[in-house]
């Protein structure tokens, strides 16, 4: 480059000193005396019991009784329920809080619920981890993300209107004043942002994650403050550059630094001083305004000691670039902040893109295209199944299926390997199809012992049975809710190994999620609207961002996961028939609705769900841990009746089923299933038979006729109608099935609104005279004929030599060959033969039917913790009350027991003290060690005392508990007693 020369550059190189962020903030976690969980302070910084209410800003009264709104918008703080001091950390913030706004805070948050917290400062801290807060900040919109991130440029703690002028700028935005309250809201209802409008604090964790740093560069574009830029500068330098800068020199680096940073700050001071900046210093700092912040510079001549007399050089020289090494100099965030107009953001996106239209069709047209490329889809997954009934492919070492055998697979179907593979994934999730593990068995029970393949299962033929709007609900759930994506087939793992259909890698626990987002925009439009693709795609974008950059407009696919999964959910929702040339059904939107708008779960009748399957069990978070395995709590017995009886050692068995989900999808897939219903094809029971020995199905035919005409004949195309072809293979086919000739003739009578043609009739009399006349049986196999001429002419034939004949009898010849391969042989020389048995009766060939051992569908692989019931939350909200309220319990210093250790009393002084509790009511604090060896201390109110184990009611786990007494190291008495 050039002599004085700038150029940006995204990192400072290796070795370059970094700076740190400014100002720390407080311990937000909330400091703690041994096991008691207290303030470190030791003062009781709850309010009283029964007291205890409102929000850390917008409260309102009665909030601990549950009935407390969640956190209010920002703003300036207004209607405090009571002269209540600011938070001081994050646990007393949460501890502010009403159940309501704890309960959103696990929702959002439920990896905080695994396990649930002893106390709020406990959850505090998890809540301030690294993993949950990355978890948390990727899941943020993009202006709430923006907000945070201004913050973490921002001095702590922030006033409101400071992070109003970062994100709107000096001149203000509408649009921005109006949207932060929401994005506020939202990082203090995730415990992001804690404290009162005038002293907002971002979480440490992610104001690490988020400041500025030569290895991380912040989304904003800024650098580091003056202060951090200048943290190994000599004095002697700093002196220097406010000399040149036109300030007065100071006696310190401390002074020189907030000097310096006084006049960046101050817009009329610093306007001066960039209105006798030379124009080429000015165009020096408009290429790093924007970020990155840092650049190279290259010396006169190229020689390292020259002299600098460039632009780079002045700016220099008055601290508006400073050294960040040798070669490198940063533009600090103040100056920046000032070439912005005060702005953290370039481009500010406080308003979600609009998802636009691209084309409006009536409603009616768009059910009745979903209508028919539903049972389209019916058809499809039928006719793959039933392909694979006899034997379906085998199961590769690794899983999944091979390529070629999609490509076959594609080729009947007479679709794209692509789409071939949406529905092998689809009737995979829905249960119909599975491996059978080498343990498959015909529909008699008879085990096969083959190799493992891929087979229908028995809940395929239940499927078969319903009526064609349940099978689609079936299949439209399986879809929603699986995360096989079958997008993915044929790209490749982290590995370079490709991803094969119905492998074990397409997983992908983000697929339901947007799945289900895609559709919500979707019905978000007026009915019979199509969206625009790529706007739907900016919105999804906004909603949750993405680290790789938007792909450019007309791009053949995004590069993002989330992005592929929603442009592959609007081509498969076509498929399905959830859309119709584009738009949401009416069926669709009924599957989609709000269960609000759904009839109450018991009016639904029992037994099997509308979707034919049994449902698929929704994931549920785990129940609180037992007391032994959270936070060393008892091993007390529990009183039967209490909570702690019914759930005991909850936390360690499986997840149980939300039974109000199951009912809500029922719901809500019968309604869809009545909506769709008369919108589907009635099946026909007859064909238009015509003399070019086509029969033509001018619709969906009955299951029985289907079944019967694919054995009497060959399907020649697909479509509004079906067309089928009679040839000497297909009739011969339906003769090896058993039937006779003249069942053929009466089942085409029968079933054809058109007379039989008569080249028809003569074709199924010529096969079926010379069908059975050559007879095949086990010698190792032998051809029989009383027609001595016939087997002359097959002698004959060059293309018999293959199967090693020789003439046994007149009418006899033997083959080396097995019978099954000598049959085949002959049907290919354009005989008919007939397998027979031992006795010389004829034998009926029928392709035996496949099923897998009895499978249960795939389980979703979730994408993080399963998002916790209105139950769970309310449990978990009032063991955390109960474990602060026991944790932060002011008590008297007991005998012979130092700071943060248990209480010890003689086993006397023990029992005494709980009989007296008893007597009185009133609550003691107690150690206790349980069978592991796990010591707690404890807050009990004695009920009962007796046999040697003392009944009392636990204020750490909010329930009845009974302990022994022998395990009490020993007792106290609390400062202030409670009722």
């Amino acid at each position: 480059m050039g002599t004085g020369e700038l150029d940006r550059e995204a990192h400072v190189p290796a070795g370059t000193a970094a700076g740190t962020p400014a100002g720390r903030p407080a311990r937000e976690a909330g400091g703690t005396a041994g096991a008691t969980g207290r303030p470190h302070d030791g003062a009781a910084a709850r309010t009283p019991a029964g007291t205890r209410g409102g929000e850390a800003a917008h409260s309102v009264p009665g909030a601990h009784d549950g009935t407390d709104a969640p956190p209010a918008t920002a703003g300036p703080t207004a209607d405090r329920s009571g002269p209540t001091a600011p938070p001081r950390t994050l646990a007393e913030a949460l501890r502010n809080r009403g159940d309501r706004g704890l309960a959103a805070l696990l929702r959002a948050r439920p990896d905080l619920l695994n396990p649930v917290p002893n106390d709020l400062t406990q959850l505090a801290t998890r809540a301030g981890t690294r993993a949950s807060v990355i978890r948390a900040l990727e899941r943020l919109d993009r202006f709430a993300q923006q907000t945070a991130q201004a913050l973490a440029v921002a001095a702590e703690p922030t006033p409101y209107g400071t992070l109003l002028a970062l994100l709107g700028g000096d001149d203000g935005d509408p649009a921005v004043e109006a949207a932060l309250p929401r994005a506020l809201g939202v990082l203090r209802e995730q415990a992001l942002v804690w404290g009162d409008d005038d002293r907002l604090r971002l979480v440490r964790t992610a104001r690490e994650l988020l400041a500025p740093s030569p290895q991380h560069p912040s989304p904003t574009g800024l650098g580091p403050t003056v202060a951090e830029a200048t943290s190994g500068m000599s004095p002697g330098r700093l002196q220097e550059i406010l000399a040149t800068a036109g300030l007065p020199t100071t006696h310190d680096p401390v002074s020189a630094v907030v000097s310096l940073t006084s006049l960046f700050t101050e817009r009329e001071r610093m306007t001066a001083l960039l209105d006798s900046a030379p124009t080429e210093a000015l165009a020096v700092l408009d290429r790093l305004v924007w970020g990155p912040p840092y650049g190279t510079v290259a010396p006169p001549g190229g020689s390292p000691g020259a002299a600098d007399s460039t632009p780079v050089r002045w700016l220099r020289d008055r601290g508006l670039l400073l050294p960040s090494s040798p070669r490198t100099v940063v533009l600090p965030r103040e100056v920046a902040l000032h070439l912005r107009g005060g702005r953290a953001h370039r481009e500010p996106e406080p308003v979600a893109p609009e998802v636009r239209v691209a084309a409006e069709h009536r409603p009616q047209i768009v059910d009745n295209t979903a209508a028919g490329q539903a049972y389209t889809a019916l058809a499809t997954v039928e006719e793959l199944l039933k392909n694979w009934q006899t034997g379906g492919p085998v199961v590769l070492r690794a899983g999944g299926l091979s390529v070629r055998d999609l490509k076959r697979t594609a080729a009947a179907l007479d679709v794209s390997e692509q789409i071939a593979s949406f529905w092998l994934e689809l009737a995979y999730a829905a249960g119909l199809l599975a491996s059978d593990g080498g343990e498959g068995t015909s529909r008699t029970g008879t085990a096969t012992g083959e190799d493992e393949r891929f087979a229908p299962t028995p809940a395929y033929d239940e499927w078969r049975d319903l009526p064609a709007a349940s099978r689609w609900t079936a299949l439209a759930t399986a879809w929603l809710t699986a995360t096989r994506t079958p997008g993915l087939v044929g790209g490749q793992d982290a590995k370079g190994r490709t991803l094969a259909a119905l492998g074990p890698d397409l997983d992908r626990g983000a697929a339901p999620e947007v799945r289900h987002r895609v559709l919500a925009l979707l019905a978000e439009l007026p009915s019979g609207a199509a969206p625009d693709r790529d706007s739907v795609l900016a919105r999804l974008r906004w909603e949750r961002p993405v680290r790789t950059p938007a792909p450019a407009p007309g791009a053949p696919e995004p590069s993002d996961l989330r992005s592929r999964i929603a442009t592959w959910t609007l081509t498969e929702a076509e498929l399905l028939g959830l859309t119709g040339r584009g738009a949401l059904s009416t069926a669709a939107r009924t599957l989609l609705a709000a269960p609000a708008a759904l009839p109450a779960p018991a009016l639904l009748p029992t037994g099997l769900p509308p979707t034919g399957l049994p449902p698929t069990a929704l994931p549920a978070a785990a129940l609180p841990a037992t007391a032994d395995r959270a936070g060393g709590q008892p091993d007390a017995r529990t009183v039967p009746g209490t909570p702690d009886a019914r759930h005991e050692q909850a936390g360690d068995g499986p997840a149980q089923p939300a039974p109000h989900g199951h009912a809500a999808l029922a719901a809500r897939a019968a309604l869809a299933a009545g909506v769709i219903a008369p919108l589907l094809p009635e099946p026909l029971d007859h064909v238009l038979l015509q003399a070019d020995l086509t029969a033509v199905a001018p619709g969906p035919l009955e299951r029985p006729l289907a079944e019967a005409l694919g054995v009497l004949a060959d399907v020649e195309s697909k479509g509004g109608a079906t067309v089928y072809r009679f040839t000497p293979a297909s009739v011969r086919r339906a003769l090896d099935a058993g039937q006779a000739a003249a069942d053929l003739h009466a089942f085409l009578a029968k079933h054809s609104r058109t007379p039989v043609p008569q080249p028809l009739s003569y074709l199924i009399d010529d096969v079926a005279r010379k069908h059975g006349h050559l007879r095949i049986g086990a010698a190792s196999a032998y051809v029989r004929c009383d027609d001595d001429a016939l087997l002359d002419e097959i002698m004959a034939d060059r293309r018999s030599r293959g199967l090693r004949m020789r003439r046994l009898a007149p009418t006899v010849l033997a083959a080396q060959a097995d019978p099954a391969t000598l049959l085949e042989g002959l049907r290919a020389m354009g005989y008919a033969p007939a397998a027979e048995s031992a006795e010389g009766d004829v034998l009926i060939i029928r392709a035996d039917v496949h099923r897998t051992p009895r499978r249960t569908p795939p389980v979703p692989v979730p994408d993080g913790p399963p998002a916790p019931d209105d139950t769970l939350l309310a449990a978990a909200v009032r063991a955390i009350r109960a474990g602060d309220l026991a944790a932060t319990a002011a008590r008297k210093p007991a005998p012979h027991t130092g700071a943060g250790e248990l209480p010890r009393t003689t086993p006397a002084e023990t029992l005494a003290t709980v009989q007296a509790a008893a007597l009185t009511g009133s609550a003691i604090w107690i150690g206790y060690v349980n069978v592991e060896g796990a010591a707690s201390q404890r807050v009990i109110a004695p009920v009962r005392v007796e046999g040697g184990f003392v009944t009392a009611y636990d204020h750490t786990a909010d329930e009845v508990r009974t302990y022994p007494l022998h395990r009490i190291t020993g007792v106290a008495e609390l400062a202030d007693e409670r009722a």
